[in-house]
C-alpha cells in the first residue's frame, strides 16, 4: 500500500454505492470476494427482532487459518490489500475494501493507509475517511477495540454495513435507539440490558469534515463517560449510524462459546452450531449481551 501519496482520485459519496456494487462483482467473479454461508433466523427478545445467524458449511475463514504454516510476522491482509478487494480511496489517510469473508452483503472496511494499532485511539482522520462512507452509504458502522471485543485484525479499521432491518432500521436494536437522542447528552437507554453509553449526533450534513467532528466529539464525550480513558485502552465495541453513537465497554470476547462482536449489539448474532442457537433462545440474546459487558455507572 502507498505510505506516502493518495491515489489520483478518490471516492465521493455519491459513487460510494455503485463502487461498491461495482467491486463486489468483480470480487466474486475473480474469486477473491470469499462470503460466509449462513441461514438466518429471526429471535424476538424484549422487544429487539434479532438475527441470529447460524454458520452453513463454511467454517472457512478458521479452517483456513488453521492450515496455514505459522508466520515470523503475523500477515496482515491491510498492508497490501488484494486489488479485487478494493473499493476505492477514501482520504490521503484512508482506504476502502470490501471484507473478503463477509457474513453480510456489501461490508464494507475503511482502513488506514499506514499501520495503526486497531487498540488506539480513534482520530478526526477515522471519523472524516468513516463520515465520507456513511453519506453514501446510510447503514450502521462500527469499530471493534481488542481481541475481547472480537477484533480479529491489529491493523486499524472501521467497518459499514447497508441497513440489516427490519421495517427500515438500520440495525433490529435500534427498535430501542430509534427516539431521538440529544447532541451532547451522554446517557445510557434502560431497556438495554446491557453496559452501554449512547448519545445523538445531531442533524447529518453530507460533509465528511463537519460530519467526522461531530462524531469525534461524540466518541471523546462516551469514552470519557465511561471512564476508558485509561492506558492501554480497555476493549470496547463502537457502534454509529448518522443519528447516534453507541459505546460498549467489553468484559470478555464470548459467553458459553458464542463470541460477540459490536455486530451483536445492532441486534446481529452468529453461532456455529444449532446447538448454541438453542442455547441462545433458551437464556435470551440480551442476557448474553450482558454477560459480555461491563456495567457502566454514570456520575
Amino acid at each position: 500500500m502507498n505510505t506516502r501519496t493518495a491515489p489520483p482520485s478518490l471516492l465521493r459519496p455519491e459513487d460510494l454505492w455503485s463502487r461498491t456494487l461495482e467491486a463486489t462483482r468483480h470480487g466474486l467473479a475473480t474469486g477473491a470476494l470469499q462470503p460466509i454461508a449462513t441461514e438466518c433466523r429471526t429471535l424476538n427478545h424484549r422487544g429487539v427482532p434479532f438475527q441470529v445467524r447460524m454458520l452453513g458449511r463454511a467454517h472457512l475463514k478458521d479452517e483456513r487459518a488453521k492450515r496455514e504454516p505459522p508466520r515470523a510476522t503475523p500477515f496482515n491482509p491491510f498492508e497490501n490489500p488484494d486489488p479485487n478487494l478494493v473499493v476505492g480511496g477514501l482520504t490521503p489517510t484512508h482506504v476502502c475494501l470490501l471484507n473478503k469473508f463477509n457474513v453480510v452483503e456489501h461490508h464494507l472496511l475503511i482502513v488506514t493507509r499506514v499501520f495503526e494499532e486497531q487498540e488506539s485511539w480513534l482520530t478526526a482522520a477515522d471519523f472524516e475517511a468513516l463520515a465520507l462512507c456513511m453519506s453514501g452509504l446510510d447503514g450502521l458502522a462500527f469499530y471493534n477495540s481488542g481481541e475481547a471485543a472480537g477484533a480479529s485484525q491489529r491493523h486499524k479499521h472501521l467497518q459499514l454495513i447497508p441497513p440489516l432491518g427490519p421495517d427500515g432500521l438500520r440495525v433490529p436494536m435500534e427498535t430501542w435507539l430509534s427516539a431521538p437522542l440529544a447532541r451532547g447528552v451522554v446517557k445510557t437507554v434502560t431497556d438495554l440490558g446491557f453496559g452501554h453509553v449512547a448519545t445523538g449526533l445531531g442533524s447529518w450534513e453530507g460533509v465528511p469534515e463537519r460530519d467526522g467532528a461531530r462524531m469525534l466529539e461524540a466518541y471523546q464525550a462516551l469514552m470519557a463517560a465511561a471512564a476508558m480513558g485509561t492506558t492501554p485502552l480497555p476493549p470496547y465495541n463502537l457502534l454509529a449510524t448518522r443519528d447516534w453513537m453507541l459505546l460498549v465497554p467489553r468484559a470478555c470476547a464470548e459467553s458459553q462459546g458464542i463470541n460477540v462482536n459490536a455486530m451483536g449489539f445492532g441486534g446481529s448474532l452468529l453461532v456455529k452450531t444449532e446447538q448454541q442457537r438453542q442455547q441462545l433462545e433458551e437464556q435470551g440474546p440480551m442476557e448474553l449481551l450482558r454477560q459480555v459487558t461491563r456495567p457502566v455507572v454514570l456520575g
